[in-house]
């Protein structure tokens, strides 16, 4: 690390005396198109998108967009790394790709269905464990902020991130990409693009990715908790057919193998001082059994686009598969309580039909119609270790029959023995998704005055979603009654409570179907093509679902009824009269599944006021948006009461409302910067959580502000130098404060982190010097409480490291 730094030192020293030589005999700089330059993106790269009529700047929505260029000048890997680069965009690091979670203005999800939708190529990508992906071969990314429900249906009602790969017709050669950094990160892509002819390109990668891992487990031989291999390849093929048809065909197929869940033990709650302290862990990632992810993750799509006289025809079709296996220490701490294994197998077939007239009308309209079809099947056994059998099983069991003798001194000394090594709680969950929607958009230009239009839309969507379920926990037990064992007239009962089995178990089937209307209407005035105000009005939906970790709290009820049945039955019935009500059991118990695992689909209404505005030179663009959001069931993330697991929950009303603000200014010819502002203030109308009103309170997980200050400078050289620039690129981003529970009780205050970039760049190769978090700032990026025991996920330390580009 020591020489990384020496050497960044030395590039940063070298780059400025280069600078003061090219600025005094070489004022004029040299263009490449490795610069980042302040722009409109749209008019330098053109992507297809099968809905939209006009550029994004020039629609009534609030957006960012990002090139090839700029998503390398910051240090961009994955979508995650947008955090805090998009006005009231958190994407924070949950410990696993397993987990993605995404929050726009208030708006987001821990679990189950995402708030954000994501789209690849047009691919939709359903499933949150499929969010984190190779970043290799990326050629734009847009990220559009609030509901986009009548083009793009469920789950994007916080907003929509689109990413682009290069096109072969585009990019021709071949790209070779080497990254080494501290904490031994290792990467290496390779990509050819070939033009074959005026109809045919393609192109293939392969990539692969080592980290090293931050952080050590100490109760594991101080082994990397977050190491991890990732590798795969990208093949894209482009057919044109005819002067107006183009066939667009994609795989993609990654394969990872990562350490997960670095969480550090932070101690016990105030009100749980005599719990499981361990002083000696305070703020060191210390649990017993591995953790980790595995994850197969294909996907393919092929698009068709047909460009008739006066409107365009967009077919696309998409495949999903995605299998994972997780291994989580569930109790993250060095005793042996209890561990959670999830594997879950998916397949999603998707198809989008789309009409849209020619851009430039005075009447413009996008319609169609999208379906699919989903398969998941989940296997996710809990397993009860010793300490967890004798804490969670045991000892509560026991604990009764103390306070039962402390009430009655008659009352003999009882025990419950588990006599299994471990106990196992199954679940095998096929939980299948149909979707099926239509939808229009028309926008009327010039609506009586020059510049004024109107938007109307509407989408009606239907989803249907079942689950078939089987859960079992077979237990081995003995109850223990010493005064019984001790008398020979009792002894045979005693003996019959010695050996007992049962295995309670959940099986059955359900499913919930939801129409949804989502309508939207828009008012924008355009002064001129290039700046406007626009106001709009919104409805966005998150589907419901079933929380499948659910079944180990109905387990937990079911195994005790039955255990206390079995009690009764081999006692004739003597544990009943000696222990009264506390011993009693219910004839023919019920149990309300679907009132326990279910949850509702979550709904809100978005006002926007916003404005895009750009100088008559082009030099300086600004983007302003202002936003009130009224939600209603807003689905929270919350650990399940026996602790196994979290599910979500509906949380009545919230209302969310703030301010965004992005401008980027191309200074001089040499310098430029950026920079963005997000206000969100998010909190509840409406949240009774057992006898706490949670009125007013902050919503969970969400920055209340988000900023980000960049800068860029080109040292462009002499004709005569073998480098063409050096380019210097620096940004502060910032986040918080971040409230960490529906109480408000813990947060991470705001927080940023320094990073900086240098470029050597030669003909489209590149060298580069990066760092990360400069000054090692020290913050969260997320923080529970399990089992009265705190956990913090730190954020990543400093990091140094090196990229070289080559293109030939």
């Amino acid at each position: 690390m020591k020489h990384l730094l020496i050497t960044f030192s030395l590039a940063l020293l070298a780059g400025q005396a280069v600078a003061d030589d090219v600025l005094v005999n070489n004022p004029e700089p040299v263009q490449s198109d490795t610069i980042t330059r302040v722009a409109d993106i749209e008019e330098i790269v053109v992507v297809a998108t099968p809905k939209e009529n006009a550029r994004l700047r020039q629609q009534t929505l609030s957006s960012s967009s990002f090139s090839n260029a700029e998503i390398r000048a910051r240090g961009v890997t994955s979508i995650k790394s947008f955090t805090a680069q998009v006005p009231n965009l958190y994407i924070p690091a949950y410990g696993s790709k397993l987990t993605s979670s995404t929050y726009i203005r208030g708006i987001g999800s821990r679990i189950n269905t995402p708030a954000v939708g994501l789209y690849v190529d047009n691919i939709p990508y359903l499933n949150k464990n499929a969010f984190d992906f190779n970043f290799a071969e990326i050629d734009r990314v847009d990220v559009l902020r609030g509901p986009q429900g009548t083009l793009y249906g469920r789950n994007t009602m916080g907003g929509l991130i689109r990413v682009y790969t290069k096109s072969p017709f585009d990019y021709q050669g071949t790209d070779l990409q080497l990254s080494a950094a501290t904490y031994n990160d290792l990467k290496a892509s390779v990509s050819h693009y070939q033009r074959i002819s005026d109809q045919f390109a393609f192109s293939a990668g392969l990539y692969f990715d080592h980290q090293g891992g931050f952080f050590k487990n100490v109760a594991r031989n101080n082994e990397r908790v977050d190491k991890g291999n990732e590798y795969g390849g990208r093949i894209r093929a482009i057919y044109l057919p005819a002067d107006n048809t183009k066939l667009d065909f994609n795989v993609n197929y990654e394969y990872l193998d990562q350490g997960a869940y670095p969480y550090q033990y932070m101690g016990v709650t105030a009100d749980n001082k005599a719990g499981e302290q361990m002083p000696e862990l305070i703020g060191k990632v210390g649990y017993n059994r591995k953790a980790d992810y595995k994850r197969h993750l294909l996907n393919t799509g092929l698009s068709l686009e047909h460009q008739a006289n006066r409107f365009v025809f967009s077919s696309v079709t998409g495949f999903q598969f995605v299998k994972d296996d997780m291994n989580m220490d569930q109790d993250y701490t060095p005793l042996d309580i209890f561990s959670l294994r999830q594997k879950q197998n998916s397949k999603t077939l998707s198809q989008e039909f789309a009409f849209k007239s020619k851009a430039g009308s005075r009447w413009e309209w996008t319609t169609g119609l999208s379906g699919f079809y989903q398969w998941l099947k989940t296997d996710a056994p809990v397993t009860f270790q010793a300490d967890g059998i004798s804490q969670l099983v045991e000892g509560p069991a026991n604990n009764v029959f103390i306070r039962l003798r402390q009430q009655n001194e008659r009352m003999p000394e009882m025990s419950l023995d588990i006599t299994d090594n471990d106990f196992v709680i199954s679940g095998l969950f096929d939980t299948p998704t149909a979707n099926f929607a239509v939808f229009h958009q028309s926008t009327i230009n010039d609506l009586g005055v020059e510049g004024l239009s109107l938007t109307l839309g509407a989408r009606m969507e239907y989803e249907k979603v079942w689950i078939d379920y089987s859960s079992a926990a077979p237990l081995n037990f003995d109850f223990n009654i010493p005064m019984l064992a001790q008398n020979p007239r009792t002894a045979a009962v005693a003996e019959q409570l010695k050996g007992m089995h049962i295995n309670p178990d959940f099986t059955g089937k359900l499913n919930d179907n939801n129409w949804e209307f989502l309508p939207k209407a828009a008012l924008k005035y355009e002064f001129n093509p290039r700046n406007n105000i626009y106001f709009s009005v919104s409805k966005g939906y998150r589907s419901g679902g079933y929380n499948i970790q659910m079944f180990s709290d109905l387990m937990q009820e079911k195994l005790t009824n039955e255990m206390m049945a079995m009690i009764n039955e081999k006692s004739g019935g003597m544990m009943s009269k000696m222990g009264g009500s506390a011993m009693a059991v219910e004839d023919n118990p019920t149990y309300d599944v679907e009132g326990t695992i279910a949850y509702k689909p979550e709904r809100s209404w978005n006002f926007e006021l916003g404005s895009h505005l750009t100088s008559n030179d082009g030099n300086l663009m600004a983007d302003f948006a202002l936003f009130l959001i009224n939600t209603n069931n807003q689905q929270l993330a919350q650990f399940a009461n026996s602790g196994m697991g979290r599910v979500t929950v509906n949380a009545g009303r919230s209302r969310s409302m703030g301010a965004e603000a992005s401008i980027r200014w191309q200074a001089t010819e040499a310098l430029s910067f950026t920079g963005n502002y997000g206000y969100t203030y998010a909190t509840f109308r409406e949240y009774q959580l057992g006898d706490v009103d949670n009125r007013g309170k902050y919503v969970p997980f969400v920055p209340k502000h988000t900023f980000m200050l960049g800068g860029q400078y080109v040292f462009a050289m002499r004709q005569s130098s073998f480098i063409d620039n050096i380019v210097l690129n620096a940004d502060y981003r910032g986040a918080g404060r971040i409230y960490w529970d529906v109480q408000n009780e813990y947060s991470q205050k705001f927080y940023g982190t320094l990073n900086a970039r240098l470029a050597f760049q030669h003909k489209g190769s590149e060298l580069a010097l990066w760092a990360n978090n400069i000054f090692d700032k020290d913050y969260d990026t997320f923080f529970f409480v399990n089992r009265n025991n705190k956990f913090r996920q730190k954020g990543t330390p400093v990091q140094l490291g090196v990229d070289l580009r080559l293109r030939f």
